[in-house]
């Protein structure tokens, strides 16, 4: 068996993790004693492109009970808990592919050993699986039976393909199924979000003006986190029915425009870029200190920061990245923005700063695997 994992990592604290997640997830315990005694996979290969974490492990755990070879690896390099992938390999003879903190060719690579695992489904979180196999292995595509998107970035990612005509596979959208908007993003996302600003920052929400950007599930969650930990909660949302539910549940909604220039905290949650562009960013660096953010950290971080931060970084408008401070943070430091005599300074919250997921069973996921398996197999 193939695999890559950090082997300094104690395998029985990461065993120890997944067994607390188990005790969570009562669906898929379930699930689980049906597919021992059924095999619904057996003999499918599975390919995985997920976050590395307690509950992925008892989702991988559960569909090799089921018969499946499964291989795995890390949708994002900085949410890979090493003790868990360790555990995963040695305890469950499970192929994994993630270390925390990798680097982007070690990413790449991975998903290709991943692949190696001949799939006849695969699972993604965020599209890159998938995205691999068009461009780079488009041979698989002969034994693929199909897949599943667990994301809104993902989805968005494979509803474009479908349009363009280039996605040869079907693609169950796992994100649209209604216990995933509920559970998952909703309760899950929400308090996640709460709890990775938290840790990485460690300030006191109570008070703080905290600005939301889209009302969808994951809005309504962060939104209504927030509010019980006391923040003063602003939302911004471009459709008006979505805005309208905001106000009549409470909330302040007005433009990106405006909040900009309050907001302490913000968090974007609508799976697309540009929700916070540099015109933004040069209302929210004059402040005295602001937390920025995004739910869907593996994608839509990376694209905030790079799309929108590189102005800063022209000679005139000095950035210095003090990302050592903490691994989950990376603190910019932008010096006399738009050459005014004040200093800002702006967090970002990375992938890391959360624990687990919290909510996501997994339960959707597993039943999209099962119907491709089921469907392929008997060829309906």
């Amino acid at each position: 068996m193939n695999y890559e994992v950090n082997k300094e990592a104690e395998k029985s604290e990461g065993s120890n993790k997944i067994y607390w997640a188990y005790r969570e997830m009562p669906v898929l315990a379930l699930i689980r004693e049906r597919f021992k005694k059924g095999k619904p996979l057996a003999g499918i290969n599975i390919s995985g492109c997920l976050h590395i974490t307690t509950e992925t492990a008892n989702l991988a755990i559960t569909l090799k009970e089921g018969g499946a070879r499964v291989a795995l690896c890390a949708s994002n390099p900085l949410s890979t808990c090493d003790e868990v992938a360790h555990s995963l390999v040695k305890d469950h003879d499970i192929s994994v592919f993630a270390v925390y903190g990798e680097s982007r060719e070690m990413y790449y690579r991975h998903a290709h050993q991943t692949l190696d695992n001949i799939p006849h489904i695969t699972m993604d979180d965020g599209g890159d699986l998938v995205s691999t196999i068009h461009k780079e292995r488009k041979e698989l595509m002969e034994t693929i039976l199909g897949g599943t998107e667990e994301t809104t970035t993902g989805v968005h990612r494979f509803e474009n393909m479908e349009r363009e005509g280039v996605l040869k596979y079907p693609i169950i959208a796992v994100n649209d199924a209604y216990t995933k908007y509920l559970f998952d993003n909703r309760y899950g996302t929400g308090q996640s979000t709460i709890d990775g600003i938290i840790r990485a920052t460690n300030i006191l929400l109570a008070g703080k003006r905290f600005v939301v950007g889209g009302y969808g599930w994951c809005g309504r969650g962060v939104a209504m986190r927030a509010r019980g930990m006391g923040a003063h909660v602003m939302v911004t949302e471009v459709d008006p029915t979505r805005a309208l539910e905001a106000v009549m549940d409470g909330f302040d909604v007005l433009p990106m425009e405006r909040a900009a220039q309050q907001g302490d905290i913000f968090v974007t949650t609508t799976g697309n870029t540009s929700i916070i562009c540099e015109r933004h960013f040069t209302k929210i660096v004059v402040r005295l200190a602001a937390v920025a953010c995004a739910v869907l950290f593996a994608h839509t971080v990376h694209r905030m920061v790079t799309s929108h931060l590189g102005y800063f970084c022209e000679p005139k408008h000095t950035a210095v990245l003090l990302a050592e401070e903490k691994p989950e943070v990376a603190s910019t430091l932008f010096a006399n923005a738009y050459e005014a005599e004040i200093d800002g300074l702006a967090w970002f919250i990375g992938p890391g700063a959360a624990g687990d997921d919290i909510g996501c069973d997994h339960s959707s996921c597993r039943g999209g695997l099962e119907e491709l398996a089921t469907r392929g197999i008997h060829g309906n």
